[in-house]
């Protein structure tokens, strides 16, 4: 066992302290037993067990075991999940593996408690009936989504200064430029937002709505195309569902602005399906543009694939995961890359190849001068 993963081990196993761990994705070429795993501490009649939730299918399945487990747990780190996040009372590790099956780690303090109620409904970063939604006129759909949005940028919160400058590129109406302020007031910063949308009634709007929160001096908002956006000092850049090449705009602004964090859920992809419709595939893969609705869904995975080996050219972490379950909505894909810093040769190399197999220009890369 690698020391990253005996590490994990470690954690998984300490039942005084673990909170929960998660197992998700699947490593090149390999194939989990399950979609995911979670694993978490339960009090029930018994006493102390470890209450493991299998994914996989329509229904999950449930097993309580009773600690420590050495057996079951081994086996859930043999599974080839490529993503691992432990919570424990005082630590947050989080595991993946390279394409190539290197075990990255990394672990941050954390100070938190722990719920060993047996059955429990899913806490929300932001209550439901918080008076935000209300004001903003969200529906259940949307504030799931935001919802889940939110973990996402909890799951890197602790890499923000205490007084983050946030941006929101192409913003709409809002609902996420708002929820996340709450969430990182609550977090004990003292943030500041801006919201950018081409649209000025939008602006009008928003900046109304802040004003009726009391917020108008934190979160303010601009009318602008995404590439003329003030950007200045920026440490984290969302974009939540950013028409088709919008998505790019905001994650090369955010690059060009040297922003530690980028979280971007891509919509759609016209701009490399219409160029998969003008360019003869690779040999033997004919197949997987030749008909309209494959096309497009090939574009999707392609697009975003690209998007990801620039990020990574350009010195960032990139993780391309799912972030809300499809049945909310189905653009339930977020890019989420954290600036290390240096050049990626390999993510260099690997781009060019893909790019000049299929005969396709991703705007990121045009963007970025790739």
């Amino acid at each position: 066992m690698t020391e990253p993963l005996a590490r994990v081990r470690e954690a998984l196993g300490d039942a005084d302290r673990l909170v929960r761990a998660i197992g998700s994705g699947r490593r090149a070429g390999t194939e989990p037993t399950a979609e995911k795993v979670e694993v978490r501490p339960v009090a029930l009649k018994n006493g102390l067990r470890l209450q493991v939730t299998r994914f996989s299918g329509p229904r999950p399945t449930v097993a309580n075991l009773e600690p420590p487990a050495t057996e079951a747990l081994d086996a859930l780190l043999a599974e080839p999940f490529r993503h691992w996040l432990v919570e424990t009372t005082d630590a947050t590790l989080q595991l993946r593996f390279t394409k190539r099956g290197k075990p990255l780690l990394h672990e941050a303090a954390a100070d938190r408690e722990r719920d060993l109620s047996h059955d429990r409904v899913a806490p929300h970063l932001i209550d439901p009936g918080d008076p935000l939604f209300r004001v903003l006129g969200a529906s259940a759909a949307k504030r799931r989504q935001v919802d889940a949005f939110l973990r996402a940028v909890a799951g890197e919160v602790d890499r923000l200064p205490s007084s983050p400058v946030v941006a929101d590129l192409g913003c709409g109406n809002a609902y996420l430029t708002f929820a996340v302020y709450r969430y990182l007031t609550g977090t004990g910063r003292t943030p500041r937002l801006t919201g950018v949308d081409v649209r000025d009634d939008q602006r009008r709007r928003n900046t109304a709505i802040a004003a009726e929160l009391g917020w108008a001096d934190s979160v303010v908002f601009q009318a602008t195309p995404i590439a003329d956006a003030d950007l200045s000092g920026v440490d984290m850049v969302l974009a939540l569902h950013a028409c088709d090449t919008a998505t790019d705009d905001a994650l090369a602004a955010g690059v060009r602005a040297g922003a530690g964090l980028l979280f971007a859920a891509p919509c759609c992809h016209h701009d490399v399906a219409a160029q998969l419709r003008e360019v003869s595939p690779p040999p033997g893969y004919r197949a997987l543009t030749g008909d309209g609705i494959l096309r497009e869904r090939f574009a999707d995975v392609l697009t975003d694939s690209l998007r990801a080996l620039v990020l990574r050219e350009h010195g960032y972490r990139v993780d391309v995961v799912e972030f809300i379950a499809s049945a909310h909505t189905p653009r339930n894909t977020l890019i989420r890359a954290v600036r290390r810093g240096g050049e990626d040769a390999a993510a260099s190399r690997e781009y060019r190849e893909l790019t000049g197999q299929w005969g396709v220009t991703p705007k990121l890369a045009t963007l970025l001068d790739v």
